[in-house]
């Protein structure tokens, strides 16, 4: 039986009809398709009076090279921001507001920040910008940093822009006393119109009036801020910023500070008033010695009050840079709209595998080393990068083809009880995890005279085109000497359904068409397990814009669930051998959530284990589709 089951593993998918054949039955059934498009090719290009011409022939399979994981670094934009300012420390920061859940655009961020510092033997540190207490909870803070860790990164420090709130104080009264700052009291209204009106075209910009308050005046009104005396919205302090006509927004004074009545989560009530991220994000660049300082395309214009700023203070001044973000079709990164499907019970939280939140990504089992593979395959430049669905699920697919095992797994069981297999019941079968990686190892799995096969693989009636399991029709077992024959079946009289299928085994017949996955009884090993196949949260590409809005656009098939599916015993050694692979924040045995127990189910998807999985049940939710357009015939 070794021998057959060594050769039983070496069965190719035809991702046509979703069957595991032989190498020999794929070349053939490959050459027939041809024929048949070189035909049909043929038959059109007669219509038109041109020569018919032959059917190209296939081009050989040739395995992909791994993209070198510094490649972001070395060439391109990047490259060139480190000629443009070379050095031997470099210091990074990736600094999140801590108001929400990261995305996958923030992936690429932590992946620029932290990656730059540690190619160029520098560090990175992970700076909360806390400056607005009315919307910062510490579940973010802890998921933030979880997230930086969980893609492979240790940040050289955790620090808080309210860590400085004194010296950033203080600054701001260095700036009036440079007559480079003022107290305003207009309204929003007013400095609109300041501002050339709501398009910029209502007339020409004009400086406010409370610019030419003395310095004197203005340190009077700025402490009356910091002591209470005004309300939110009362008085702010803006910059004096060059020429109010300047034609970058960024330079028509900018706010510095505000005031807000709400305790700060780690100063309580020590301040009433809170400097803005134009004021506190280039400052605290400069005191925690930042070489460069990369962000995103959206604060091009910035970069000029950034510059502006750290110089009239006359402190150290780090080099700004901005690369494009990344964003993905067909979901919706929006707090507010995600914040509308948790409360709307439309999904099952913020670490739903349908959402894009780093945390459902995780959830849903994707590899911290397939997003950075993905990310450094992408590239950095200036422009934005807004990546199709499937691309990304393509970049998950090709990594976990050569990064996890493969097991057997059953969605919708039926008994298959094979008549003369008493020989073999009880015998074990050794099967490699991958066919491909011998390092990966193997297995033991019980052949039992009962086995359960997916209710897809079987038709009551046979059809000449499906090549599975029929009455009178022959199907291969993976991994098993024989094919089976079904020679009958029994159905529930209520539901209609088939509830079991008898066979036996056909040891005249030639090596059958087509192999199909089993799994063996549950006193033989075998688990039950509810199954979550996740698709698509949207119907459309852009749900922001779908008509009725985006609740409307809702896929009502984004998540099947399967109750009752089995997946073999070999599963019990991939769930104690995890994370699967050790890679990034996963990088050793037991080093990983249950989302790292990963595998391919064989003619079916991959999988990982969820977090509502307990001792006594086992919960899979499916990370991507085999291939693209799954389906079997």
């Amino acid at each position: 039986m070794a021998d057959l089951v060594e050769s039983t593993a070496k069965l190719q998918l035809d991702e046509e009809t979703g069957e595991m054949v032989s190498k020999a039955e794929l070349k053939k059934r490959q050459k027939k398709r041809e024929k048949a498009k070189a035909k049909e090719a043929a038959k059109s290009e007669a219509k038109t009076d041109e020569k018919a011409k032959p059917a190209p022939k296939p081009k050989a399979a040739v395995e992909e090279a791994t993209i070198d994981p510094n490649n972001m670094f070395k060439t391109g934009f990047l490259e060139e921001v480190f000629k443009i300012r070379p050095m031997k420390s470099v210091f990074t920061r990736f600094p999140p507001e801590p108001n929400g859940f990261l995305h996958i655009g923030h992936a690429k961020a932590i992946a620029v920040n932290f990656g730059f510092a540690r190619y160029h033997g520098g560090q990175c540190y992970l700076r909360y910008d806390d400056t607005n207490p009315e919307a910062e909870e510490q579940v973010y803070f802890d998921a933030i940093l979880e997230m930086v860790e969980w893609l492979g990164f240790k940040p050289y420090k955790v620090t808080y822009s309210s860590d400085n709130f004194q010296k950033l104080y203080d600054l701001a009264e260095k700036l009036i006393g440079l007559e480079k700052a003022y107290v305003c009291h207009c309204s929003d209204t007013e400095i609109k119109l300041q501002r050339g009106g709501e398009k910029g075209t209502a007339g020409p910009r004009y400086r406010c009036k409370h610019a030419e308050q003395t310095v004197e005046e203005n340190l009077t009104e700025f402490r009356g801020m910091r002591d209470g005396k005004y309300k939110p919205q009362e008085a702010f302090l803006r910059m004096k910023q060059g020429s109010i006509t300047d034609g970058n927004p960024q330079m028509w004074d900018l706010a510095a500070y505000r005031v807000l009545d709400k305790p700060h989560y780690r100063t309580g009530d020590t301040w009433k008033i809170y400097p803005t991220y134009d004021f506190t994000h280039c400052l605290c660049d400069s005191f925690e010695g930042i070489t460069h300082s990369l962000c995103t395309t959206e604060f091009v214009q910035s970069r000029v009050s950034y510059e502006w700023l750290n110089k009239t203070l006359g402190v150290y001044e780090p080099m700004q840079r901005e690369y494009g973000r990344l964003s993905i079709t067909g979901t919706l990164l929006s707090k507010r709209k995600i914040m509308k499907l948790v409360t709307e019970k439309i999904v099952r939280g913020w670490n739903d595998p349908r959402l894009y939140t780093l945390i459902g990504i995780k959830r849903r089992g994707v590899p911290p080393g397939a997003i950075l593979e993905f990310v450094n395959e992408l590239g950095v430049t200036t422009a934005n990068s807004v990546i199709e669905i499937k691309r990304f699920d393509q970049a998950i697919r090709k990594y976990l083809e050569r990064t996890v095992p493969r097991l057997m797994l059953i969605l919708d069981p039926i008994p298959v009880v094979i008549e003369d297999a008493d020989g073999l019941g009880g015998e074990k079968l050794t099967i490699p995890f991958s066919p491909k990686d011998p390092k990966m190892g193997s297995h033991d799995i019980t052949f039992t005279t009962t086995v359960y096969i997916d209710r897809s693989d079987f038709r009551e009636e046979a059809d000449p085109s499906f090549f599975r399991l029929a009455p009178g029709k022959t199907v291969g077992l993976l991994q098993i000497p024989h094919p089976i024959k079904a020679v009958s079946f029994t159905k529930d009289d209520a539901t209609g359904k088939v509830t079991e299928i008898r066979a036996v085994f056909d040891k005249e017949a030639k090596k059958p068409k087509a192999y199909i996955q089993w799994v063996p009884t549950e006193a033989a090993g075998s688990r039950k397990a509810e199954v979550r196949i996740y698709n698509s949260l949207f119907k459309s590409d852009n749900p922001g814009d779908a008509p009725g809005g985006f609740l409307n656009d809702v896929n009502p098939d984004s998540e099947v669930i399967y109750p009752d599916a089995m997946v073999e015993s070999g599963f019990d050694e991939v769930k104690r051998r995890a994370p699967w692979p050790e890679a990034a924040g996963e990088s050793e045995l037991g080093k990983g959530g249950p989302e790292s127990v990963r595998f391919q189910a064989m003619r079916i998807a991959y999988f990982a284990m969820d977090s509502d999985s307990t001792d006594d049940r086992i919960v899979l939710n499916r990370i991507v589709a085999l291939k693209e357009d799954s389906g079997k015939s």
